[in-house]
């Protein structure tokens, strides 16, 4: 393998990673605060492609319009999930919310099943994200560009929430004492409704560059991207967002090297991933940037 090749596939794994540590945010965010695995999170990917395709097949929208639609109703949808899934098992033992959780998830799957149908449908890839530029003999997406800059500046825009506003001392308060929190007079239901909404949001948006990188939806689409992007969030140290975007980058590139130098292992590019969750369970269960944090039931 040339140099060129190696960068290229270096490029290819960096983007792809961005997308795993885009929806990894979402999984950290709500493990953060309620200690809840959100199995529905992945899920929403395939929502906000949904919602994509028919604002601008029905309502003819332009993509500019589609997109951000698209990441306002998948939002709202987290909220709703909150509310129905896991707002009356708040005080119920950890077990309840994670069957919730998985059932929330087989929901949402079956639903769109039921009401789309399982033939899968192209994604309509704006012509603008498929222009190829050369940086020095390596062609180069500008979609591949596009989604690891989205990536970062959406981290910083949340971070600067979560350390510079009164909502996002409030998440950290309740990350650190749920209970305690609560008795300072913190409405906690409405700051986990807004972290849902704002993990939710930024599932959307990782869904919708997964579709226009791999430009066929269905209402499945959503597990494997969901699984591997909780990896991420356990790699990265789980509760950690920073972390969790670190994690992303590392499964992602890990995951493109490994088929690149050994091609005959193509077929076993999931498997890897799993492989570093169980490696990673058992030498560092608290991944790269997380800490141990003490159970608080």
């Amino acid at each position: 393998m040339n140099i060129q090749t190696f960068i290229q596939q270096l490029i290819n794994g960096f983007t792809l990673g961005s997308l795993y540590g885009l929806v990894a945010i979402g999984y950290t965010m709500v493990y953060g605060i309620l200690r809840l695995i959100n199995f529905a999170h992945g899920d929403l990917l395939m929502v906000a492609t949904y919602v994509v395709i028919y604002g601008m097949a029905l309502f003819s929208l332009p993509w500019y319009l589609s997109f951000p639609l698209a990441v306002m109703v998948t939002g709202i949808v987290g909220i709703l999930l909150d509310r129905v899934a896991y707002k009356p098992l708040r005080d119920a033992p950890r077990i309840s919310l994670l069957i919730s959780a998985i059932g929330a998830s087989f929901l949402l799957e079956n639903l769109a099943l039921v009401i789309i149908g399982g033939v899968p449908k192209p994604f309509p890839r704006p012509p603008i994200f498929d222009k190829v530029i050369d940086i020095y003999g390596v062609k180069v997406q500008v979609l591949t560009i596009y989604t690891p800059i989205t990536t970062i500046i959406l981290l910083l825009g949340l971070l600067y929430i979560v350390h510079n506003t009164k909502v996002g001392k409030a998440m950290r308060a309740a990350s650190r004492d749920f209970e305690t929190t609560r008795l300072m007079g913190i409405n906690l239901d409405r700051v986990i409704a807004l972290t849902f909404m704002i993990g939710s949001s930024l599932a959307a948006a990782g869904g919708i560059m997964w579709a226009m990188k791999y430009p066929q939806v269905n209402p499945f689409m959503g597990i494997i991207p969901g699984l591997k992007a909780f990896i991420a969030a356990v790699l990265g140290g789980i509760g950690s967002i920073p972390g969790a975007v670190i994690g992303g980058f590392v499964l992602g590139i890990g995951e493109v090297l490994i088929v690149a130098v050994f091609p005959g292992l193509a077929q076993y590019r999931d498997a890897f991933a799993f492989l570093v969750l169980i490696l990673l369970l058992i030498f560092r269960p608290t991944g790269i940037m997380g800490e141990a944090i003490v159970d608080k039931t």
